[in-house]
């Protein structure tokens, strides 16, 4: 089963008098929807766009791998277990909030920042929280983030270039760039796919693409 949802029909949120334009694929705050709560481990996946300057000030987590994506700009972020760090495009960020922790992300620079940020259910609450940073993931190259029994996947197919999605019980795909088309269905900048129990699908971008696939083993 492969269920399309378009960026378009996507929650909105943040702070746009304060610089903050959110995004959000899932039931999140007050936009509360019991039909749409999560897809396997993931719970939020929010399509975040910072103004110079602005940013979200100290805020609690707590049972939470929260996985982050740069996509233009650079991402500021600091957190009360001691963790600081600056995130460029091409890298991806890893904050495990486990019993609690709070955390500041901002956009320090001279240019906008535009983040895609995942939140996924870890399969055992609780620890101590932990953070890291990998520099320039290659091409690939799969993130591990075994806290949820999930793998990340960064696609960057050229035009023309079909690129095979994994065979896994669970995908998630989120297009960052592109037009990409998904067993026959369009997709764009912002759409995203929640496939189950499919084998053999490949996505064939009409311009250069990147997308998010997460791979879940149940």
């Amino acid at each position: 089963m492969i269920e399309v949802r378009r960026g378009t029909d996507r929650y909105r949120g943040g702070d746009e008098a304060a610089g903050i334009v959110t995004r959000h694929a899932f039931s999140f705050g007050s936009s509360y929807d019991p039909d749409n709560l999560r897809f396997g481990p993931v719970l939020a996946v929010n399509e975040e766009r910072l103004a110079p300057g602005a940013g979200f000030d100290e805020h609690p987590h707590s049972h939470t791998e929260i996985v982050t994506w740069v996509v233009e700009g650079e991402l500021t972020h600091s957190d009360t277990a001691g963790h600081t760090g600056v995130v460029r495009p091409g890298d991806v960020q890893r904050l495990s909030s486990a019993a609690g922790v709070r955390h500041v992300e901002r956009n320090d620079g001279a240019v906008p920042l535009r983040f895609v940020q995942m939140w996924l259910a870890p399969d055992d609450p609780g620890g101590e929280p932990s953070y890291e940073v990998v520099r320039g993931l290659p091409d690939g190259t799969p993130y591990a983030l075994p806290a949820a029994g999930a793998l990340l996947h960064v696609l960057r197919p050229g035009a023309g270039q079909r690129a095979a999605l994994p065979d896994a019980p669970r995908l998630y795909v989120h297009v960052v760039r592109g037009d990409v088309r998904l067993d026959g269905v369009e997709l764009e900048p912002g759409d995203s796919a929640r496939i189950t129990g499919e084998e053999g699908l490949s996505v064939l971008p009409g311009s250069p693409g990147e997308l998010l696939v997460w791979e879940f083993a149940s």
